[in-house]
């Protein structure tokens, strides 16, 4: 059987317990420095307050002051992507810390639906917005949200006129460069994944890693055109094995990359790290599901959502681009290179008429950039190579 509820601490019996009237328990109860209350009578309704274990009602206060302490939250992919709540999740610790709640919903596809819900939430008298996009790119923000408190999570503008929160994407890449070269990987390093250019963290992060081995005077051997997902990783890693020199390492532009490249490994023979180093970047799941354990860049979610409330609620709010740092989580896949330097199938091909490090249409040699700035070269399907537009 369970017990009744306890009734809630009304203000009438504060002021009555300290001896005011209800107007003035109000007045010191919600803060009101602007009324002339005696430092007596306030330590009385405080001390009162406390006593009774009373808790002012956010709903009274929110009808004097059309806010109620809450805010929205829009996503363009709540459902499809698992990660999403990880960003959440750091919203309503900070949320709750500045006594918010958050108002969670998808945005729906259409510019109506969205100014639907967007309408919704100010009638339920929010104080702002946070949008989170699932991939990092330029997105066009809506009238609807524009004129509000607004900060974007994962995604920016064009004019750069709103506040945002971005994983240090081109860091990440400096990151697996450096550690790469620490294990004394100098040649022999293939990207695995799709043409940066259709992918904006794609190209942030092959412009870091190309940046750090371009100011040792390396470049990458080249880039395997794959789609993010273990299928295409496979057939795609597994070919450029069997008709090329062996790489020291591979860098996968995400774990579902990896764990196709791990089976492409396994097929043709190698072990992970003796042979060949994988590294890759999100730090998913699957990172610590594989075996070896695979070294993953993490994307630091929560840490966006934390930060993307804190802004939110700070004044002023400077549409300032903020970059928060991405943890290489270095495991067991990266080891020193390998002492066999060609597959069965590539040495094979070495006494044919193709030389072993002639590349597949598939992919393309990188040059060294004559600018020293690291530009990379990006192979399409086609073979033909086309140079990454720099990112500025």
């Amino acid at each position: 059987m369970t017990g009744s509820p306890t009734p809630r601490v009304t203000l009438m019996q504060v002021a009555a317990l300290a001896g005011v009237s209800r107007t003035t328990a109000s007045f010191v109860t919600t803060g009101r420095d602007d009324m002339r209350i005696s430092v007596d009578a306030q330590q009385r309704v405080l001390r009162a307050a406390r006593e009774l274990g009373y808790r002012p009602s956010l709903l009274a206060r929110s009808l004097h002051t059309n806010r109620s302490q809450t805010i929205g939250l829009l996503s363009d992919g709540m459902v499809s992507d698992p990660m999403i709540g990880e960003t959440v999740r750091g919203g309503m610790t900070s949320a709750l810390l500045h006594d918010h709640m958050l108002f969670v919903a998808e945005a729906p596809g259409s510019s109506a639906g969205e100014k639907r819900l967007v309408d919704n939430m100010l009638d339920r008298g929010v104080s702002g917005f946070l949008y989170v996009s699932t991939n990092i790119g330029k997105i066009r923000v809506s009238a609807g949200l524009r004129v509000h408190p607004l900060v974007l999570v994962n995604c920016t503008t064009r004019a750069r006129t709103v506040p945002t929160v971005i994983p240090d994407e081109r860091e990440a890449g400096r990151a697996v460069a450096r550690t790469l070269l620490r294990h004394g990987h100098t040649d022999r390093i293939v990207i695995v994944g799709a043409s940066p250019p259709t992918v904006q963290a794609a190209a942030e992060r092959v412009f870091g890693i190309q940046q750090v081995l371009a100011a040792h005077g390396l470049v990458t051997a080249d880039i395997i055109d794959t789609g993010w997902s273990p299928e295409p990783a496979l057939a795609a890693v597994g070919g450029y094995l069997a008709e090329h020199p062996r790489p020291s390492a591979l860098v996968c532009l995400n774990d579902r990359i990896a764990m196709g490249v791990y089976q492409a490994c396994g097929a043709a023979g190698l072990a992970v790290p003796d042979d060949i180093s994988v590294v890759s970047f999100d730090d998913s799941e699957l990172a610590s599901w594989l075996q070896p354990q695979l070294s993953s860049v993490a994307v630091p979610h929560f840490e966006m959502g934390r930060r993307a409330v804190e802004m939110l609620l700070s004044e002023p709010r400077p549409p300032e681009v903020h970059l928060v740092p991405m943890t290489l989580r270095e495991r067991a896949s990266i080891g020193a290179p390998g002492r066999r330097r060609q597959t069965h199938r590539a040495r094979a091909v070495a006494g044919g008429s193709r030389q072993p490090d002639q590349p597949a249409a598939s992919v393309a040699r990188l040059p060294a950039d004559p600018t020293g700035q690291g530009q990379p070269m990006v192979a399409v399907s086609s073979g033909v190579v086309t140079p990454l537009p720099r990112i500025e």
